[in-house]
């Protein structure tokens, strides 16, 4: 079996490896023969059809990168070694540490890249099936099944592009023996928005609406059966996602294609998009809606960002004082209604109820449970706790696989980028005003004037000198974006932190390739984060 060790590990499932025995003319009937399993067409759709799920799986994984890419943006504080949240978390930061021993960053890359392959393969089986004459069931159905695989394979690699520096690239046609060498992400995410106009191309096609096409099952995507331009919304709303998401640093998130941005995201999805989590689903609860609510341990708020929301004058003092000796122990009096209301902790905890479902109010609970030991600009009085309600239901319930806030916020941000402040307004006001804060439209018209509310702004915004104001319209649109999609999805603050420019100095801003899959590859592994180039620089907030 020497010669597969050369094999990409990552790769290896459904790659049709050959039989190592030969000289007995045996056939291994236990190595993956692609034509073995697509030779029935039900097998084709059922694979294509399970491939979103496999997405949101390797991502929503309660024992891989998912608890440590939320302490590395302090979108949750922990100081537990588990899942590596303590080792993330500290200041100064260390680098990510990929050799034989260290902790393993492979669930993701194992799992996306897998997935990828699977799509590709499953694609091509499908052009195989329809140019032999045969179909799924009618030709709408063939359409929806090779748009739903690009949809699928674009995601797979799209993140891929956005946690990892580079990966390999599949694409239909490829023999699925081959292992494609290591991409930079940049040249990844260029085929993954490809595929995903794949998607988007082929469902706006009539025929795929016809008899046998769309909607799609309901399972597919854990409950929803979109229509072809519901999916097409989707799609669109995840190409914003991947066009910004990508950007590692200030200058590359500038150098976004923030017109495409914009096109895209008024075109996405007009509701949240919630997916049946727990129970026999199938699908993965993750971190955030079970183990994050053992106790303050496992996740609690810190008020470097957090904090901005506060209007008592405590964030601020909070801020002036050195980051050794900031105490996170003070009581957030704002108006925004996504916080529990009152003027001292006992009447904030009365207002602290559980969520009944994602949109319930409050967000944050100020905890009746003991607090534990921390760092002082790590801990606070308060949980993130708006997921909870999966975890009440028996760990069962609808998960917000792609929140309407973010869609609308990437096009706020794309709006103010190109110095449209009356449609960025309009944007951020969709989640502002409603939960009390002071509407920006009408009031905001440039770049640098602050957010009104005086000395009740929100939000209060800090500097690297340790002094707070109020903050600008991109300020107000980067709080909405952290306190409605915290927790909703992989990395949320992680990612649009390093593009901003608001990451803690030092912090990791993507991961190696796996040294697991270097190993198979016979390539030597290597680490990122801290002094390694791949890091964030001291930034908007001094953090």
């Amino acid at each position: 079996m020497k010669a597969t060790i050369k094999l990409a590990s990552a790769l290896l499932a459904f790659a049709g490896v050959a039989a190592c025995n030969t000289d007995l003319g045996v056939e291994n009937l236990s190595n993956p023969d692609v034509g073995r399993v697509f030779s029935v067409p039900a097998s084709i759709e059922a694979t294509i059809g399970s491939g979103y799920q496999t997405v949101h799986n390797a991502l929503t994984n309660n024992g891989a990168l998912m608890p440590e890419v939320e302490v590395l943006a302090l979108e949750s504080y922990s100081s537990l070694n588990n899942f590596n949240m303590g080792i993330r978390v500290a200041i100064p930061r260390l680098p990510i540490p990929n050799s034989n021993g260290a902790p393993s960053i492979f669930t993701e890359f194992s799992g996306l890249s897998r997935g990828s392959r699977l799509m590709v393969n499953a694609i091509d089986a499908l052009a195989k099936l329809t140019k032999g004459g045969n179909t799924l069931g009618s030709p709408a159905q063939d359409l929806r099944a090779k748009s739903f695989g690009y949809f699928v394979a674009g995601c797979d690699l799209g993140w891929l592009a956005m946690i990892y520096d580079s990966a390999a690239i599949v694409s239909p046609g490829m023999p699925s023996d081959s292992i494609p060498g290591l991409s930079a992400a940049a040249d990844v995410m260029k085929v993954a928005i490809s595929y995903l106009d794949s998607a988007v191309n082929i469902a706006s096609s009539p025929a795929a609406s016809a008899s046998g096409g769309f909607p799609i099952p309901d399972l597919w995507l854990g409950g929803n059966a979109l229509s072809a331009s519901d999916f097409v919304r989707l799609a669109r709303s995840y190409r914003a996602r991947f066009r910004a998401g990508v950007a590692r640093t200030p200058a590359q998130r500038a150098a976004v294609d923030w017109n495409a941005v914009i096109a895209d995201a008024d075109a996405g999805i007009q509701k949240d998009l919630l997916v049946n989590v727990g129970g026999n689903t199938g699908w993965n609860i993750g971190f955030n809606s079970s183990q994050a609510h053992v106790d303050p341990g496992w996740s609690e708020m810190s008020m470097l960002y957090f904090g901005m929301a506060d209007t008592s004058g405590a964030y601020a003092s909070f801020i002036a004082s050195p980051m050794s000796s900031r105490n996170g122990y003070f009581l957030v009096k704002t108006p925004d209604k996504r916080w529990p209301s009152g003027e001292t902790r006992a009447a904030q905890q009365k207002a602290s109820t559980p969520p009944a479902g994602f949109d319930s109010k409050p967000y944050i609970t100020n905890r009746t449970l003991a607090e534990v030991p921390g760092d002082g600009w790590g801990v606070s009085y308060y949980d993130f706790f708006r997921l909870k309600y999966i975890r009440i239901n028996s760990s069962q319930g609808p998960y917000p696989e792609f929140a309407k806030a973010e869609n609308d916020l990437l096009a706020a941000e794309g709006y103010i980028r190109k110095g449209d402040f009356a449609n960025a307004a309009a944007k951020i006001d969709l989640t502002r005003v409603p939960n009390g804060l002071p509407a920006l439209s009408g009031a905001i018209t440039s770049a640098t004037q602050p957010v009104p509310g005086g000395n009740a702004c929100v939000p209060l915004v800090p500097s690297p000198a340790g002094t707070v104001s109020c903050g600008n319209i991109m300020e107000a649109m980067k709080y909405e974006k952290r306190i409605e999609t915290a927790m909703t999805s992989f990395g949320r603050w992680w990612i649009d932190g390093r593009g901003w420019g608001d990451l803690p100095e030092g912090t990791a801003y993507e991961y190696p390739v796996p040294y697991e899959e270097m190993q198979a590859r016979q390539l030597p592994s290597y680490s990122l984060g801290a002094s390694s180039g791949s890091a964030a620089a001291k930034g908007t907030y001094g953090f």
